[in-house]
C-alpha cells in the first residue's frame, strides 16, 4: 500500500517536504512505517526514533495497524522554553 506521510517540525526539514509517499505492505505498522522512513532519511534517525505518528488525527501505537486510506502524520519530539 502507498501512504502518503504528512511531515511537521524537524521531519519536515530533514525530507525537504511537507509529505512523502511511503511503500509499505498491507497491514504495516507505525513501526515499519518508522523503518521506512529511516531507511529514506538516514540523517533523520534521531528524530524519527522518537517521533509519533497519527492516523486520522488520532495517535497509533507503534504495534497498530496502519489503515490504508487514513491520513497519516509523522510529528517528531519538540523543545521549548
Amino acid at each position: 500500500m502507498k501512504i502518503e506521510v504528512k511531515l511537521f517540525a524537524a521531519a519536515r526539514q530533514y525530507a525537504g517536504a511537507e509529505s512523502v509517499e511511503i511503500e509499505l505492505p498491507d497491514g504495516a505498522t507505525p513501526a515499519d512505517l518508522r523503518q521506512a522512513l529511516v531507511a529514506r532519511f538516514p540523517e533523520a534517525q534521531g528524530i524519527l526514533r522518537h517521533a509519533m505518528f497519527a492516523a486520522d488525527m488520532d495517535f497509533v501505537n507503534d504495534d497498530d495497524p496502519l489503515p490504508s486510506e487514513a491520513e497519516i502524520a509523522c510529528i517528531p519530539p519538540v523543545s521549548g522554553g
